[in-house]
C-alpha cells in the first residue's frame, strides 16, 4: 500500500509516518515506480509494527529504545527470557508513574477539599506528597 493507505490503515498522519521512516523505525520497500523519488511500498507487517510503536510510545518507551528493540526483533533476538525482561522493566516504570500520579491526584484533590471547605487552616503543600 502507498502512504496515503497506510495513513488511514493506522490512523497516522502522513508527516509521523515519515519521522518515523526517516528515525528507521518504520523501513518500507521502495517501488521501482516514481523515477528519482521511488514510491514507499507498505505491507501489513508495516501496520503492525506502526502500531507497535505508538504501543511503546504510550507505555514511555522513548525513540531510542523503540529502535533499539526493533532492531533485535528484526535481528532475531527476540528470546522469551529477553522479552520478559523488557517487559518488567517497563512494567516496573508505569509502576513509578503511577505512584507519581496517584501523589498528584491526591493533593489536588486535598486541595480542592481545602478550597470548598472555606480555606480553613493550612492548604495541602506539595511537598506533602511524593510526585
Amino acid at each position: 500500500m502507498l502512504i496515503s493507505e497506510f495513513a488511514k490503515a493506522t490512523e497516522l498522519p502522513v508527516d509521523t509516518i515519515r519521522f518515523y521512516i526517516s528515525k528507521g523505525l518504520l523501513k518500507p520497500e521502495r517501488s521501482a515506480k516514481g523515477g528519482s523519488n521511488p514510491y514507499e511500498l507498505f505491507s501489513q507487517e508495516d501496520v503492525t509494527a506502526a502500531r507497535m510503536i505508538r504501543l511503546q510510545q504510550t507505555l514511555g518507551y522513548s525513540l531510542r529504545e523503540i529502535q533499539a528493540l526493533n532492531d533485535a526483533y528484526r535481528a532475531g533476538e527476540n528470546s522469551p527470557a529477553r522479552t520478559v525482561e523488557i517487559l518488567q522493566t517497563q512494567i516496573a516504570r508505569l509502576e513509578e508513574r503511577k505512584a507519581a500520579l496517584d501523589a498528584a491526584l491526591s493533593f489536588l484533590r486535598g486541595k480542592v477539599d481545602w478550597i470548598k471547605a472555606g480555606k480553613p487552616d493550612t492548604a495541602p503543600q506539595l511537598e506533602d506528597y511524593r510526585c
